[in-house]
């Protein structure tokens, strides 16, 4: 099962509002007289032939909502429901990397993220994640979310800078987690996108889901998806691009990079969902989490904190205003 734990798994296991992404899969066959275990090992080439048997074998795999074999020959506009099992929980090793902690008390801490960092460890990404560097520099932090996502109340991708929430005790977590399900914690982005976007503002309202092509990748379906919701305001225009404030009312994973592509307007960077080619010589997408107010969860009173865009994205603004 190895196969099935190592590849992107920091980048989908867990969306921007804390919750886990169901590690199922659900995809219609367009084949006849195909053995399943065939059909599944080619259609994600993550998982081999080997793994998606042992799936079969331990009841993970199911026909029209039957447990099947691993040589049941598929039919046409079968309905195939896949689930993946939670990787096993890795030793955590604490780590001295230097982690930029804007705010600490008691509670919680504020910490501007690095683009390039993974969040948490997992299969493939053992060290030099922001949970190792918060282990070596924080006294505490919260176990809800289990031995691999200590303190961990929502995540950003790895090529995703800017401000995140730590939480250092379970009841601060808990009132985290409440607050961003009820969209009471204010998240605001800043990003550079393709194009040049008329409407000085909108909203973008579509679900999304796992692209059936790229498990690793989210698309706009109105299959097995999750409603989606983001705001933008565009800040300025310089012709072929547009820098934009966005705020998440969800945050479902890659939800902003995929909204953009959805509308025409992917973020600068951003190899998975944006162009290939790499004018400006980046490492990833040019997303920042700007700022993050929130209710403190022992004192009641609001509370701020806002970043300056890093350099190579500051950068990127100077070139193209020329």
């Amino acid at each position: 099962m190895d196969d099935l734990k190592t590849k992107e798994y920091n980048e989908i296991d867990i969306d921007d509002d804390g919750n886990y992404d169901e590690d199922e899969i659900s995809i219609v066959s367009d084949v006849e007289n195909e053995r399943i275990d065939v059909y599944i090992a080619g259609k994600f080439t993550e998982m081999s032939r080997s793994s998606v048997q042992k799936l079969i074998v331990e009841g993970m795999v199911t026909v029209n909502n039957k447990s099947i074999k691993a040589n049941y020959k598929l039919k046409k506009n079968d309905e195939i429901n896949i689930t993946i099992p939670e990787p096993e929980p890795l030793d955590i090793i604490a780590e001295n990397i230097p982690i930029d902690i804007v705010y600490e008390d008691d509670d919680l801490a504020v910490i501007n993220k690095p683009q390039g960092m993974v969040v948490h460890p997992a299969p493939g990404h053992y060290t030099k994640t922001l949970v190792n560097g918060l282990m070596y520099h924080l006294k505490n932090l919260s176990s809800i979310n289990g031995v691999m996502r200590p303190g961990i109340v929502h995540r950003l991708d790895k090529n995703t800078s800017g401000m995140m929430l730590v939480a250092k005790n379970d009841k601060s977590h808990n009132f985290l987690a409440k607050c961003l399900k009820d969209h009471s914690i204010n998240r605001i982005y800043y990003a550079l996108v393709e194009g040049n976007i008329r409407d000085d503002n909108g909203v973008i309202d579509a679900p999304l889901g796992r692209s059936e092509k790229d498990r690793k990748k989210r698309t706009v379906t109105t299959k097995n998806s999750k409603n989606a919701i983001t705001n933008y305001w565009v800040i300025q225009r310089y012709g072929k691009y547009t820098l934009l404030k966005l705020k998440l009312q969800t945050g479902r994973t890659h939800q902003i990079r995929v909204h953009m592509r959805y509308i025409g307007h992917p973020v600068v960077g951003d190899d998975i969902y944006g162009s290939k080619t790499n004018k400006f010589g980046l490492n990833g997408q040019l997303l920042h989490s700007k700022s993050v107010g929130f209710i403190h969860p022992s004192t009641g009173e609001y509370m701020e904190f806002d970043s300056e865009l890093p350099e190579y994205f500051s950068e990127v603004l100077r070139k193209i205003r020329g």
